[in-house]
């Protein structure tokens, strides 16, 4: 198998420090109040970090940010955030360096969908991308689903604020808000007090990966990082963390009893790593 070309790159600079002198490292702090990802996240970060050769001193930003100004901020060198987790997409390829490895094993692909409480069947006969077309989504702005979702032909209403998109469902302004499997449950027990639910009987599906991204300007990060979820992978650590936090997943939303609709995805690298059949997610009776 081909060497990574991240590994060859980043060998090419020195450390930096001192591996037992902990360097700051800056997440940002995201918009929602309780972010289901965050935990989990951060938990393979540290693990990662804790192999990766240098101590890393890991702490969330004092902001709130969108993930376009996380990364506006890492591209500039700001200081102010220094790594951002997110899907993956060609223009952030550009301006970013990614860690190829997928964090979720493609479970941001993955997508069931929240509704309003009162149309508990509105996607039970969606079989087509031609039948999901007639009903509107809603997305943020500036997420790769949402030119995924339009370069399939679905409608979409966007939003700036993440907060936003919930309201808009349960004000019927939008039809559905289809949310990654890793996301779903726990966003509609945080938004309770609204009219909202979770439909069971569609999965829509598209090749995606979320990955860990730096500055191009800090490809020694990038090494540490890499070099510590491949140890991961090597161990065993990494399925054993993705299994007690997403182990469940499948069972808990019936995936096997749902319609599969399958979306391409024409933003994906062609770098991502999808012939590392171990990366990826595949749920039983797939």
């Amino acid at each position: 198998m081909q060497r990574r070309p991240l590994l060859k790159l980043a060998a090419l600079w020195p450390l930096g420090a001192a591996a037992g002198t902990p360097l700051p490292l800056v997440y940002p702090r995201h918009q929602a109040l309780d972010d289901p990802q965050q935990g989990y996240v951060t938990a393979l970060l540290q693990q990662a970090l804790a192999r990766s050769g240098q101590a890393y001193a890991l702490r969330r930003s004092e902001l709130r940010m969108v993930q376009t100004r996380a990364m506006q901020e890492i591209a500039m060198a700001s200081g102010s955030v220094d790594i951002v987790w997110a899907m993956t997409s060609r223009a952030r390829e550009t301006q970013l360096l990614p860690v190829r490895i997928p964090i979720d094993r493609g479970l941001i692909g993955w997508r069931v969908a929240l509704i309003h409480a009162r149309q508990p069947q509105l996607l039970r006969g969606v079989r087509s991308i031609a039948a999901l077309a007639r009903l509107s989504a809603g997305q943020m702005r500036d997420w790769p689903d949402s030119a995924i979702l339009q370069a399939n032909g679905l409608r979409l209403d966007t939003s700036s604020t993440y907060e936003g998109l919930f309201q808009q469902l349960a004000a019927g302004r939008i039809d559905y808000f289809p949310r990654s499997v890793i996301e779903a449950q726990s966003e509609l027990a945080s938004h309770a007090q609204l009219p909202l639910a979770l439909d069971t009987h569609l999965v829509i599906r598209y090749p995606a990966a979320l990955y860990f991204f730096v500055g191009k300007h800090r490809p020694e990060l990038a090494r540490h990082i890499e070099t510590g979820l491949e140890t991961m992978l090597a161990d065993g650590s990494f399925a054993q963390l993705f299994q007690r936090h997403f182990g469940r997943l499948a069972e808990a939303l019936q995936l096997s009893r749902r319609y599969v609709l399958e979306l391409a995805n024409p933003d994906l690298p062609e770098e991502t790593p999808l012939v590392r059949k171990a990366l990826w997610y595949r749920p039983k009776h797939y």
